[in-house]
């Protein structure tokens, strides 16, 4: 019998060779990397003027809300680096605290686009703030989502990998948006959904097919990004009172 027979006798998963096994290997890893760069590459635009040295100080809240998204990143490239050496042990014992830090992110990123709608609004005068005000509270919805789905199948590698790949690249809007090119022309969504759609490559490469989660997945979020897209952009007026009872503006 042949080793490859006697894995799929066994049920174990069949090894990949060649490019499309370094594909099938480092994909997680470095697509961590590469949602790290990203991130880096965005804020390193602002953050000085709108964070370590403003014009007029920031809440305080502002630097809790950058401290939760910073190490997330750093966690998805931590437990991407302990998958990829197959400790599995260690990914799933820090995945308690990759569990509750994704919890707290939910509320903090509301509450902080709230306050730093306010503030926008009423300190810094920027126009369209309310509306935009759609955008952070879509970002975790949308997060929030996927992220619980992941949780809930973490015991189903195939499922919670993607799920938590697709999680992580929904906050790469606050990253891109920070690029006045693609800010102004509200490209964001695209962006990050250009990075998630390296996953579907890697499917079509690895596997021949697409998995389930983005078959189901990339659809809704398209309609959803679109329409918040347009509800901002827009201005429209339904969103804009809510916003404004929101704010408390």
């Amino acid at each position: 019998m042949s080793s490859i027979s006697q894995s799929v006798a066994a049920g174990r998963p069949i090894a990949i060779t060649g490019p499309k096994g370094l594909i099938d290997k480092y994909f997680y890893f470095a697509m961590s990397l590469l949602i790290a760069a990203i991130v880096v590459s965005g804020f390193r635009l602002t953050v000085n003027a709108n964070l370590l040295h403003p014009s007029i100080p920031r809440p305080l809240i502002l630097w809790f809300h950058a401290a939760a998204f910073t190490s997330w990143v750093g966690f998805f490239i931590f437990q991407s680096a302990l998958v990829r050496t197959h400790n599995v042990k260690g990914h799933r014992f820090f995945g308690w605290f990759g569990a509750a830090l994704g919890t707290v992110m939910v509320p903090l990123g509301i509450t902080t686009s709230i306050v730093m709608g306010r503030f926008d609004t009423t300190a810094e005068h920027i126009p369209g703030s309310d509306a935009f005000l759609i955008v952070p509270f879509y970002d975790m919805l949308a997060f929030g989502i996927f992220f619980t789905l992941a949780i809930l199948w973490r015991r189903k590698p195939e499922l919670h990998r993607r799920l938590l790949f697709i999680a992580t690249c929904g906050l790469l809007d606050a990253a891109f948006g920070r690029f006045d090119y693609l800010y102004f022309h509200g490209l964001f969504f695209p962006c990050l959904d250009g990075v998630i759609l390296l996953g579907v490559l890697r499917d079509v490469l690895v596997n021949r097919r697409v998995h389930k989660v983005y078959v189901a997945a990339l659809p809704a979020l398209f309609v959803v990004q679109a329409f918040v897209t347009y509800t901002w952009m827009s201005t429209s007026a339904w969103w804009v009172r809510i916003a404004h009872s929101i704010l408390g503006v």
